[in-house]
């Protein structure tokens, strides 16, 4: 055999040994419904819904064996503290309640990125902002609604499977989505696995069978991104790039419950623990006297269930008590030890802190919200890339549509966060500023106005109305004057 035809005969091998993309697809499946990535994303989830892992402890006792058995007499109480929670929702409120601005020098651009950022794209981002936190990223699926409208949805992340071209994550090569649906095999009802395929050339559709792909019998197998009416004509196109977004909380992809929860199983188990303790009454243990001694086994037992130790008590009879002591003082300082390092690690803001005083300043409000505004900040830097991804899609769309070319058209995303404030020392400032800034600035620094511009419209309205008032308030003119009693004339 001579070389060229060895060096065939083992490319010939190579690819007759090579994964189908459905073997690919089913080993990514495998990998990814058993991985640790998922299983995070679902704990982040149950953890905000407040299912924590407490309430699947059962509480137990040492048995005459020696084993542990549940406790069917004893207090059992699994208290849930809501932190994943509180601290989510803080994080998303102070970085995404306020609308974000827009701004672009093109005022008809900045009028067609207004009317596709209306207030239902900016509650998903809102959700999508949740959902990144609780699970270290979401995902979006820009498609055209059934009104040709362009459209975005969010898709559950322990849905999608993503495949990367490149390491840092940036640019996907493909997506994989796997979801359950319920439905009927004849008259049986059944849940179903469909899977989709999506890349550059469209998206293929299956169903998942113990293990194993099969064309989804429901819906063509093999379609493309989207259509569209051409001179009376629907024609099939596909986006040049996969329309998946993945919108990150941060660089690694880890969700807040990474870092929170042992923390928070602590807390619910020392808290849950400590009321335990409060409701088995009373804090002490008998001695019984008068019985014959107790096998270990029983001892043990009786210990631990009942609280109670059966003993000789040489012709004598009665009972005496061991006081338990809860060292109420080393429970506190715990307690207030793991709410810090939740705060502190969670990178929120505790108020219920006394520094949350009524008449804290601006500046010891600020400190308060260090931490916050340092994850603030590593999310928006994420969402920003996300969003400069999403405006590719609008831009084409917009060629597509006829309505103008904006690809070199500079746009910026900015993200109003929502600090708490002391409102006197803002207004002094604000009143301190008039003659060095502008008035719009003024106004937009003042914790009343809403809308700058707006606020300033109102502003030179009233003064036209009365041109000599210098005040602006009142109706009355320079030299005007009230009549008695303070009424106008």
């Amino acid at each position: 055999m001579s070389l060229m035809q060895d060096i065939f005969s083992i490319l010939q091998a190579g690819a007759a040994s090579a994964m189908t993309t459905e073997q690919i697809i089913e080993q990514e499946i495998k990998d990814w419904l058993t991985s640790s990535q998922r299983s995070q994303m679902l704990a982040g989830e149950r953890y905000y819904k407040g299912d924590t892992d407490i309430l699947q402890r059962v509480r137990t006792v040492v048995g005459e064996g020696g084993k542990l058995e549940p406790a069917k007499n004893l207090a059992d109480n699994r208290l849930v503290h809501q932190f994943i929670r509180k601290l989510t929702d803080q994080k998303v409120g102070y970085l995404l309640s306020k609308p974000i601005a827009i701004q672009t020098d093109n005022a008809k651009y900045q009028e067609l990125l207004g009317d596709l950022f209306d207030k239902n794209t900016l509650r998903l981002l809102k959700n999508i902002g949740k959902e990144a936190i609780n699970k270290g990223k979401a995902w979006v699926q820009v498609y055209y609604n059934p009104s040709g409208q362009l459209a975005f949805k969010k898709i559950p992340s322990e849905e999608i499977i993503p495949l990367w071209v490149d390491s840092a994550h940036t640019e996907l090569q493909a997506v994989i989505r796997t979801y359950d649906v319920t439905g009927y095999e004849g008259t049986t009802k059944k849940n179903l696995t469909k899977v989709e395929y999506w890349d550059t050339q469209g998206v293929k559709k299956y169903e998942l069978v113990d293990g194993k792909l099969t064309p989804d019998m429901d819906q063509e197998s093999s379609q493309s991104h989207f259509s569209a009416i051409v001179d009376g004509v629907e024609q099939a196109y596909n986006w040049e790039r996969v329309p998946f977004i993945c919108f990150k909380y941060n660089d690694e992809e880890l969700p807040l419950i990474q870092f929170l929860k042992s923390l928070v199983d602590d807390y619910d188990k020392r808290k849950s623990d400590n009321s335990n303790n409060l409701e088995d009454l009373p804090n002490s243990i008998f001695v019984i006297k008068g019985y014959d001694g107790t096998e270990a086994g029983e001892l043990r037992k009786n210990l631990s269930t009942y609280r109670l130790i059966k003993v000789d008590g040489e012709g004598n009879s009665g009972v005496d008590t061991i006081s338990l002591e809860i060292d109420t003082e080393a429970y506190k300082t715990h307690m207030e030890m793991n709410r810090k390092d939740i705060y502190e690690f969670g990178r929120g803001v505790d108020t219920s802190a006394k520094e949350f005083s009524s008449n804290a300043s601006g500046v010891a409000l600020r400190s308060l919200y260090n931490d916050l505004d340092m994850d603030a900040n590593t999310l928006e830097t994420e969402f920003q890339a996300s969003l400069e991804q999403l405006c590719w899609f609008i831009d084409m769309h917009l060629i597509n549509s006829g309505q103008g070319d904006y690809t070199k058209e500079p746009v910026e995303f900015l993200f109003n966060r929502d600090i708490l404030i002391n409102e006197t020392d803002t207004i002094t400032n604000v009143k301190n500023s008039v003659g060095i800034l502008s008035q719009e600035t003024i106004l937009a620094n003042h914790p009343w106005v809403q809308d700058a511009k707006e606020e300033l419209k109102r502003v030179q309205e009233e003064e036209q109305a009365a041109p000599d008032d210098p005040q602006g308030y009142g109706g009355l003119g320079k030299d005007k004057t009230p009549p008695e009693g303070g009424g106008t004339q």
